[in-house]
């Protein structure tokens, strides 16, 4: 299960960060006066099309329905029915697996296979490779879906306000689909499903747009070194086990060139000339972009087109990127005395005599006898998680 990007005082800063004026002097057509107004007189200003303030409804309607998301996996999850225990039985259908199986507070595994979490083996094999968009709206439970929604509100709320909603709804869309494709390269044993890697595609956009539209702003250093601090500590979470950094790393670059090519901004010599007032000159006309913003631009469209097909060939020809790097596991986890970063999936042999039960873990060795008719195979892989974790 993917990690969430940290919703913490840091990042509500870098969000206010912009310290620019939004409004520009224009030319308004005025009703013939008596006479000439005087030279003095005060601009008119009026907020620019490059400039203004959006109506956000997107992000909220991304919440929602990743709220609308979990109560449905949760309904489909049925504990009672396919699961021995059950924590907070008196939400009924709606209640949560035991901790030992998924301490998020959520469904089981197979629940979320079943309602489209990330399986390597179904897009490789059975050519199912809506797996890669689905992930990313579903979340293993409570915890989970609390930490990354308010992230998303956090981060996303601004950019929306700033940017719109087309421009981001296609980098957290995207962004979430570069997170899936390079987490299948490198994870291929176990399932995963979050929003982390569009919420890390959205602080990736931050930066980038930090980046190319680096002259418009006050306070440039401040601004960046906030944000790196707010990435590095949100990244460096995610080498923790059970926590899929690679779908953070892959959704955090797809985002960041993805910023430069929806988040440029004119230069404000170009906005001045065009939305000036009357009689407003400059001495050298000025050109919409910057060299490096085109430059940038040009660039992140081709790393963006080359490392999306590259990825998704790799990812059809069933290649694990792990035999190409030997090193590359410990970006998504680094083994210490006080945890193991071993994730295999659990398997069990069953054998049903009876009521009884017995379930030996292939892992661990680990045997579990129990009292129960007619197990399905819900209850049978609800309880050999428990018995293998």
């Amino acid at each position: 299960m993917a990690a969430e990007p940290a919703s913490s005082g840091p990042q509500m800063r870098v969000n206010s960060r912009r310290s620019y004026n939004v409004v520009h002097p224009v030319d308004v057509e005025t009703p013939p006066l008596p006479s000439p107004a005087p030279a003095s007189s005060p601009d008119v200003y009026r907020e620019v099309k490059h400039f203004k303030k959006w109506v956000v409804w997107l992000i909220p309607v991304f919440v929602v329905a990743n709220v609308i998301m979990f109560i449905v996996t949760m309904y489909v999850n049925n504990c009672p029915k396919n699961s021995i225990n059950c924590i907070a039985t008196f939400l009924g259908r709606f209640s949560f697996q035991p901790f030992k199986e998924n301490p998020l507070l959520g469904p089981s595994s197979s629940t979320l296979q079943k309602m489209g979490a990330l399986d390597v083996n179904k897009v490789v094999h059975r050519h199912q490779g809506w797996l890669l968009i689905t992930c990313n709206w579903l979340h293993g439970g409570v915890f989970h879906l609390l930490a990354n929604m308010l992230s998303l509100l956090v981060i996303g709320y601004r950019l929306e306000q700033e940017f719109g909603f087309v421009r981001i709804g296609l980098i957290y869309v995207i962004s979430g689909l570069g997170g899936s494709l390079l987490s299948s390269l490198f994870i291929q044993t176990n399932i995963s499903v979050g929003a982390s890697g569009a919420l890390f595609g959205l602080l990736g956009a931050m930066l980038s747009e930090l980046i190319t539209n680096w002259t418009i702003y006050a306070s440039k250093f401040g601004a960046l070194f906030t944000l790196l601090i707010v990435i590095a500590i949100n990244l460096a979470v995610g080498i923790l086990p059970h926590v899929d950094n690679f779908a953070h790393i892959g959704g955090f670059l797809s985002g960041f060139f993805l910023g430069f090519v929806f988040l440029i901004r004119p230069q404000f010599g170009w906005v001045n000339q065009r939305y000036g007032p009357t009689g407003y000159a400059s001495s050298q006309a000025k050109s919409k972009f910057k060299t490096y913003q085109c430059i940038l631009w040009v660039l992140s469209v081709i790393i963006l087109i080359v490392g999306f097909t590259v990825g998704l060939v790799m990812l059809l020809r069933g290649v694990d990127a792990n035999k190409h790097c030997s090193w590359c596991h410990y970006l998504s986890c680094v083994p210490t005395s006080r945890w193991s970063c071993k994730t295999e999936p659990a398997y069990c042999t069953s054998s049903q005599t009876g009521n009884q039960l017995l379930l030996t873990c292939s892992s661990n060795g680990k045997n579990g006898t129990y009292t129960l008719a007619n197990a399905s195979r819900s209850q049978i892989q609800g309880l050999c998680s428990q018995l293998c974790s």
